[in-house]
């Protein structure tokens, strides 16, 4: 393979905090410096941004079981449209990812199909039920790099604990669904003016911080790593911000959507707004903001989570949760440049660096040696989105319509091009 010199790039660099023109050097899959690099193939970006690849952390894939909302292929081929060089996967799939044997399933198929990397997470309990902790030392060994029971909330706090406490023992990370499964049963809004005129079985804020709340104290107790898939809502925030300033090993993660949406773009009952949790209130999506800003949410990631037409098109209540992002995850997430909120160094540390970090990759970085994973992308290219033309099996997004800012030009992987695919 060829060297590479990408010229006249707008290089995003979260590691150094820097966003400045300059040129990037690519032998053999890796970043190298360009000084006396003679023979490359010369790429001029125009002044296009350059960034590391975008690691999203919490990918559904619907294999095994629903190929039809989503697999391998298709999801490696939206998350490479999308600039998305690493999914991370989660295991709430038919059946869930529990074996060291169905994670081999996993890791055979997404080598098969999916041009960009992909590292699964298994689940936390056998079949996600919440009873019996599963094989956590040999899905490690697999190649797990977290366990999970998705939003499938572990009730009982004694099996909970002795999930942490041995997955402590191994310096296993645990993601957990913040959130008391009592309080949220059956709700599709959260409670408040909005879901009270339209009717919509509802949910407090507080039933984030309450899970949150025991997740910590457990982590307080058992000395684990925890990360939070989502948190949403400033009460929790608060919470979080205790835990990481008394020293416990915790991050917390937020979705583009609940950073670009809030609990009014449902409308008249639009089910592709319907996601888990519920979308908040404009104070709860500003203080979110301002947490990804702060850097007390640690992780930006798209919570893809495909659904088919059945699925959705049912009354607002009965349809099911969950939204694609794996495309928008990139044009959604410079909303929040453009609006002044967040600098582009901070934003791809949330994307990129921060979850490669957490779950110990070697990506989203640009200094040499990093494996040459990018992204080239015009950050002020304004487009409609078109759910058509979306790579994913399942077309479910919020964006439908929607004009955006924000256009892919390329994606790399070891400096292989994997997006555009000609």
């Amino acid at each position: 393979m060829a060297p590479l010199l990408f010229q006249n790039a707008r290089l995003i660099d979260p590691e150094k905090g820097t966003d400045a023109m300059g040129s990037l050097a690519v032998v053999n899959g890796q970043i190298v410096s360009a000084m006396g690099l003679d023979g490359a193939t010369v790429i001029d970006c125009g002044g296009a941004c350059l960034a590391p690849g975008i690691v999203d952390m919490g990918v559904k894939v619907s294999e095994p079981g629903e190929r039809h909302k989503e697999s391998f292929r298709s999801a490696g081929r939206a998350a490479a449209a999308g600039g998305v060089t690493t999914m991370i996967t989660r295991p709430d799939t038919l059946p869930a990812i529990d074996t060291p044997e169905a994670l081999e399933f996993v890791r055979r198929r997404a080598n098969e199909a999916a041009p960009v990397n992909v590292r699964p997470m298994a689940a936390l309990t056998r079949g996600r039920a919440g009873r019996e902790m599963a094989e956590i030392g040999f899905l490690m060994d697999a190649g797990a790099v977290a366990f999970t029971d998705c939003d499938s909330v572990v009730q009982d706090t004694k099996v909970f604990s002795r999930c942490m406490t041995y997955a402590a023992s191994l310096g296993a990370l645990v993601v957990a669904h913040p959130q008391d499964p009592g309080l949220s049963a059956g709700a599709a809004a959260t409670s408040g003016k909005f879901a009270a005129l339209k009717g919509l079985p509802a949910v407090s804020a507080m039933a984030e911080r309450l899970g949150l709340d025991r997740d910590i104290a457990i982590v307080e107790m058992t000395g684990g790593r925890y990360h939070a898939d989502q948190v949403t809502t400033a009460r929790a925030l608060r919470r979080l911000d205790r835990a990481k300033q008394a020293g416990l090993d915790v991050t917390a993660g937020v979705s583009i959507h609940h950073l670009t949406l809030n609990e009014l773009d449902v409308g008249d009952y639009r089910t592709f707004f319907k996601v888990k949790p519920p979308l908040r209130s404009e104070d709860d999506r500003m203080a979110t903001v301002d947490a990804v800003a702060s850097g007390l949410i640690d992780v930006i990631c798209s919570m893809h989570t495909p659904q088919d037409e059945e699925s959705k098109r049912l009354p607002f209540a009965e349809a099911a949760s969950g939204a694609i992002g794996l495309e928008t995850l990139l044009p959604a997430a410079l909303r929040l440049v453009h609006a002044g909120h967040i600098d582009m160094p901070t934003l791809w540390r949330a994307m990129s660096l921060n979850p490669a970090n957490r779950l110990g990759l070697d990506a989203g970085r640009l200094s040499p040696g990093a494996p040459a994973d990018l992204v080239l992308f015009d950050a002020d290219a304004p487009f409609v989105l078109d759910r058509s033309k979306l790579q994913s099996k399942s077309k479910n997004t919020p964006f439908d319509e929607a004009k955006m800012q924000g256009k892919l030009r390329g994606t790399w992987v070891a400096g292989v091009p994997v997006w555009p695919l000609d």
